[in-house]
C-alpha cells in the first residue's frame, strides 16, 4: 500500500521537502502512522529531525502513532503550535462560510458587521498585529504557514465548541499565511452575543485554542536570524512576535 506523509514548518525545512511517499507491506494487524514515519524517515538524509512536541494527524484528524493506516491515507507531522487535541470534524459545510485563511490583507470591518444582529448587544473583534520586537531582538516580518484544509476544520470545530460552552450569536475568523509585516494583522476575531461576558470569554477561548489545535505556524524573521515560534532548538517555545 502507499501512504503519503506530509511535513510542515521548520520540519519540511530541514527534510527538504513537504511530502514523501511510502510504501508499505500490509500484514496481520496492519501497517501503523509510526510504521509510515519510520519509512518517511529512511527516506531523508540524516533521518526526520523531529524537535520538541509532534502531533500526527491522519487524514486531517489527531490520532496516535500506533494508528492503523491503509492504501492512500495522508499522514501530517504537525510541528508544535502548542498542545493537540482530537476535535469533532463531522460538521455541515455550511458550518465552514464564516473561516478565511488567507494570503491577502485582512479587512476587519466585513467580519464585525457579519457578527452584529439586532438581537446582540455585545460585538468583540480582535485583531493580532506584529509587534517589532520579541525576546529583545529586533522583528523584521512574521512569515505564516498553514496546513489546509485541516486548519479551517479545526477552526471551525473551536467555534462549535465555543457555541457549547457560551451563549453566543455568530462567529467570524480570518487569518493570514505568507508574509505579514509589522504592524499588519495577521488575525481577525469576531463575536457576536446577547451580553459582553460571554462575548469576551469566547473569544479569549478561541485565541487559547487556535494556539493549541489549529495548525498554522508562525516564522519569526529578525536582525540577524529566523526561527520558527514554538519550534526552536532544543524545542523551548518562545513568546510570538504579534499580539495574540
Amino acid at each position: 500500500m502507499q501512504v503519503t506523509v506530509r511535513l510542515f514548518a521548520g520540519l519540511r525545512e530541514r527534510a527538504r521537502t513537504d511530502s514523501i511517499s511510502v510504501e508499505l507491506q500490509d500484514g496481520p494487524h496492519g501497517p501503523s502512522v509510526q510504521d509510515a514515519i519510520d519509512a518517511a524517515g529512511a527516506q531523508v538524509e540524516g533521518g526526520l529531525q523531529m524537535r520538541g512536541h509532534i502531533m500526527i494527524a491522519l487524514n486531517r484528524s489527531y490520532v496516535e502513532p500506533e494508528h492503523n493506516v491503509k492504501d492512500g491515507d495522508e499522514i501530517a507531522l504537525i510541528p508544535p503550535v502548542s498542545g493537540g487535541a482530537v476535535l469533532h470534524t463531522g460538521l455541515p459545510e455550511d458550518a465552514f462560510q464564516n473561516v478565511l485563511i488567507t494570503s491577502d490583507p485582512l479587512d476587519p470591518e466585513p467580519l464585525t458587521n457579519h457578527v452584529t444582529t439586532d438581537e446582540d448587544g455585545a460585538v468583540v473583534t480582535f485583531l493580532g498585529v506584529t509587534r517589532n520586537n520579541n525576546a529583545g531582538r529586533q522583528v523584521d516580518y512574521l512569515e505564516y504557514e498553514a496546513y489546509r484544509p485541516m486548519a479551517d476544520e479545526q477552526i471551525t470545530a473551536v467555534i462549535a465548541e465555543m457555541k457549547e460552552k457560551w451563549d453566543i450569536g455568530r462567529v467570524a475568523v480570518a487569518h493570514r499565511t505568507g508574509r505579514v509585516d509589522i504592524g499588519e494583522t495577521s488575525m481577525v476575531l469576531a463575536v457576536g452575543a446577547a451580553h459582553r461576558r460571554p462575548a469576551f470569554e469566547a473569544a479569549l477561548y478561541f485565541i487559547d485554542r487556535l494556539k493549541e489545535v489549529v495548525p498554522i505556524w508562525k516564522k519569526e524573521h529578525f536582525e540577524g536570524g529566523e526561527v520558527w515560534i514554538g519550534e526552536t532548538p532544543g524545542g523551548n517555545p518562545e513568546e510570538p512576535a504579534a499580539a495574540e
